[in-house]
């Protein structure tokens, strides 16, 4: 089954990925040029001026947990407090809706990983142990190498657990209107969040809740609860 072979995938390595890393300080050269270039274009495309404090890279190919479902998390942070009260809804509006735009658009990857790019909050929780400054060029936060204990048989049931969840809520969805159905994927959305961040919060990326958030990602299951979503809202516009 899927969910068994991503589970197995939660190991941590000896050593960080060798074909992003030149050793455990220092990113490969090539690597960084690309990560920068990616950057610069997606800042391009955000279309709003913004003072940029760093480009940071995280995740778990930023550390030693990573696998071959991982992909390059690059964050460009911004301070939001340049923005005032009133715009600043309306541009960290406008940055989810240019990070899912860019993302859909574009594929680009290094040595096949994926590069996701993000608008982030210099002020904003932050819970990974890997946080690479590319602007710089030197760690924010180097990982530990560390020997973790997952509880694979757990991970495997709550995954389950929450895998109905979904399927209950996409079930009941379907049989409302499309206010109501809105409302019922919003209330999943926002419990499945509250539980993967209080699991960071707790014990941080090999935290049970965060390892579950893994695998309903991997298997699909956050992209089928977000295109359920967007199904009902086509819905309630059409005809």
């Amino acid at each position: 089954m899927k969910n068994d072979e991503i589970i197995k995938s939660f190991v941590t390595r000896d050593e960080l990925n060798p074909k992003i890393w030149e050793n455990e300080d220092l990113l490969k050269k090539e690597v960084r040029d690309k990560l920068i270039s990616s950057a610069s274009e997606f800042i391009e495309f955000l279309g709003v001026p913004i003072l940029i404090h760093d480009i940071i890279f995280t995740g778990s190919l930023a550390n030693y947990n990573w696998s071959k479902y991982s992909d390059i998390d690059l964050h460009v942070v911004a301070d939001f407090g340049q923005f005032d009260d009133t715009t600043l809804p309306l541009y960290e509006e406008l940055f989810k809706v240019k990070k899912t735009l860019f993302n859909t658009d574009h594929d680009i990857k290094i040595f096949g990983y994926e590069v996701e790019l993000y608008v982030q909050d210099l002020h904003a929780a932050h819970f990974s142990s890997g946080v690479y400054s590319v602007l710089n060029n030197e760690w924010n936060n180097k990982p530990k190498k560390e020997k973790v204990e997952v509880d694979k048989n757990l991970i495997k049931q709550k995954s389950n657990q929450w895998m109905e969840i979904i399927d209950t809520a996409l079930e009941s969805a379907s049989d409302v209107d499309a206010d109501d159905a809105k409302e019922i994927i919003k209330k999943c959305r926002e419990k499945l969040k509250k539980y993967r961040t209080c699991g960071l919060e707790k014990e941080g990326e090999y935290s049970d809740e965060n390892l579950v958030f893994k695998v309903l990602r991997r298997n699909g299951y956050i992209e089928k609860l977000m295109n359920f979503e967007n199904k009902v809202v086509d819905k309630g516009l059409s005809i």
